[in-house]
């Protein structure tokens, strides 16, 4: 997108415009019959009064001035038919679609998902679950066998003992019974975390499904998150052929010996470790928090080292010894630090279908959608056995002028629900059944449905998003007009920009100059002796040789070519060939070594090439202003802009 330029363009222009009508419709004035209205002219001043930084652009009278011109402008665009541009209208489109994310989605359900993350994220909770497994395509009845089977099991616990129950009944197949460690936020699917967070400690939950199959967890712990820690290690795997003097745990005392002799652990984790992965990085792991890791004394062993640096005792776990070193350590950050953050995970996460759903049915109420249960039964009966090949087609005698739903003002009809069912035919359930089948594509195809009706209708709705639609759109088709009109054309004119520069030559001078070297010091002294120095012809190396000494720098030299604006010179500097005299500037003192004075003098086109190119465009567009002034009229109700001032003063 050009938006750079865009955005380069609208603050040349002073204002960001928009052409929305007001409810007073009282004309301000009009380009060529076309009314533009008082209230459009009042958003536009109010909103940019703070951006202006020239106090001569708050003036009413030069502000419309910009305003006319600009509305000028918008009316040649369209003479044009730059508005019609396939290329502009894709453009606009796409900026349609994301800037409607940001209106459309129920923000206040975004920002209770985001806080419930953060409180989750900030805590950790160990528990162990019983699970039976089901398919998420399972049959009714094969859910109602699982879900009375999971129930039984939670009776049984809550009478026998909930790890009594889980070590009895774990196959590691159809039935799970499972330690889980410490967990938080994100790091279960979103219904098991929910599960988890909303038991209390001690306690286990009532039966719930995710998409593995029913679970019930028991709680054993709630604790504040302990953050994120980073660390590396030294590994030596235990392996059934290790003989009596390899054994790893002599091995890694031998090595934490070493450590204690001042060895570096990098040197020997890339030497020594087993863990081939780390190794080439000095033992370097990925930073992790509570639960992510599938060794809990390896977890325990790491955050249990407090400082940057700290190494472990040698330590066993089920993949061998380990040694291990802290290389840093965080805490849960402030909800406002991780808050974008937060709310990009939760879009990704099954977080998001609350979102959605929270979405479709506050625009299923406004939109007054009703349900037509009588179709999706017809639908149901037409359907057959094809559906599961892919193969199924409308049948010849389909209803497909009969109405289905109506969103908003839009009537859809069976033909656009038929078409659908007959392009979707993937991922179909075939343990489902057509009347759930149908509900299920039905409720997706009206979403989707309910959510582009709501964009293409979002500019009637939302006033603000129409502001800033227009506001784009008029934008775009500027930048168009002015890159088609001038930008371009300016650029590739030679002969008009060569014959420009010859008609304006005494714009482009290279003012009076001198070769210089400038000494500053904070010290007046220090520069009396290095003027003597200079007028010696000492070369600056000699020279700050002998000033800056003991590792103070007592002068800075500054040799340049230099006009009178230059920073390294007072204002009341005499352009003199030789040593001048000391002067005092910006809290210091400065002494000069002019070397040569240079004349004012023109500037060749090649090097005033880029500023004579602007010049150009500015004059180019001023002349371009004059011929659409003659094109269209325009005619300033000098009434009502008087009330418009009169407002504005108060």
């Amino acid at each position: 997108m050009k938006l750079k330029c865009f955005f380069t363009l609208l603050l040349t222009a002073i204002v960001f415009f928009v052409n929305a009508q007001s409810d007073a419709k009282e004309v301000l004035f009009t380009v060529d019959n076309e009314p533009v209205y008082v209230s459009e002219f009042l958003r536009v001043y109010n909103k940019n009064l703070d951006l202006v930084q020239d106090e001569s652009q708050k003036d009413v009278d030069k502000y419309l001035s910009l305003f006319t011109t600009y509305k000028l402008k918008l009316k040649e665009a369209k003479a044009l038919e730059l508005d019609k541009k396939p290329s502009y209208l894709r453009e606009l489109n796409t900026y349609k679609k994301q800037l409607a994310k940001n209106f459309i989605y129920d923000n206040k359900v975004t920002d209770e998902l985001v806080k419930e993350a953060y409180e989750r994220i900030s805590y950790d909770i160990k528990a162990n679950h019983i699970l039976i497994r089901l398919p998420e395509n399972a049959s009714p009845q094969d859910t109602l066998v699982a879900f009375n089977k999971i129930s039984k099991l939670r009776d049984r616990a809550l009478s026998e003992g909930f790890e009594t129950v889980r070590k009895e009944v774990h196959n590691g197949k159809s039935v799970f019974g499972e330690e889980l460690g410490y967990f938080s936020g994100f790091r279960m699917v979103y219904r098991f975390e929910n599960a988890a967070f909303n038991t209390n400690v001690g306690d286990i939950s009532q039966p719930f499904r995710t998409r593995f199959g029913y679970h019930i967890v028991k709680v054993l712990d709630k604790r504040k998150s302990r953050g994120e820690r980073a660390v590396a290690h030294i590994m030596l795997a235990i392996r059934e052929n290790d003989t009596v003097n390899e054994k790893p745990e002599t091995r890694i005392q031998d090595i934490y010996k070493k450590l204690n002799q001042g060895e570096e652990f990098e040197a020997l984790a890339k030497q020594f470790s087993d863990d081939k992965n780390s190794a080439p990085k000095g033992g370097k792991l990925a930073a992790f928090s509570s639960g992510q890791l599938s060794s809990p004394e390896f977890e325990e062993v790491a955050f249990s080292l407090e400082r940057v640096g700290d190494v472990s005792e040698p330590f066993k776990t089920k993949y061998g010894w380990h040694i291990v070193k802290l290389h840093d350590k965080k805490l849960t950050p402030e909800f406002e630090d991780i808050k974008s953050e937060l709310e990009a995970k939760v879009k990704r996460d099954e977080r998001s279908k609350i979102i959605d759903k929270a979405l479709t049915d506050k625009l299923r109420v406004k939109y007054n959608v009703k349900d037509n249960p009588e179709a999706l039964s017809y639908f149901a009966s037409i359907l057959n056995d094809d559906y599961y090949k892919k193969t199924w087609k409308l049948p010849a005698d389909f209803k497909g002028d009969t109405p289905l739903v109506k969103i908003g003002k839009q009537q859809f009809s069976f033909i656009n629900f038929g078409a659908y069912l007959e392009k979707n035919q993937r991922g179909v359930n075939p343990k489902s059944t057509f009347k759930n089948m149908v509900s299920e594509k039905y409720n997706t195809f009206l979403n989707a449905r309910l959510i582009n009706y709501q964009e293409n209708h979002l500019e009637e709705e939302n006033e603000e998003f129409a502001n800033i639609v227009n506001e784009y759109r008029d934008g775009l088709l500027l930048f168009d007009l002015m890159e088609t009109t001038i930008w371009n054309t300016a650029k590739t004119d030679s002969v008009e920009i060569r014959n420009y520069y010859n008609a304006n030559k005494e714009k482009y001078v290279l003012p009076k100059r001198i070769d210089a070297v400038v000494a500053s010091s904070a010290k007046q002294r220090t520069l009396k002796k290095v003027a003597n120095l200079l007028e010696q012809n000492m070369s600056l190396e000699d020279i700050k040789k002998l000033v800056n000494n003991n590792g103070e720098v007592n002068v800075v030299f500054t040799s340049s070519t230099m006009d009178a604006n230059h920073q390294a010179l007072p204002d009341n500097f005499q352009f003199t060939k030789g040593i001048s005299k000391i002067y005092k500037h910006n809290k210091a003192f400065i002494v000069a070594k002019v070397n040569e004075v240079l004349p004012k003098q023109l500037k060749t086109f090649e090097e005033a090439k880029g500023l004579i190119i602007s010049d150009f465009q500015t004059h180019k567009e001023e002349n371009w202003i004059k011929k659409l002034e003659e094109k269209y009229k325009v005619v300033i109700n000098q009434n009502v802009l008087d009330k418009v001032k009169n407002q504005i003063k108060s």
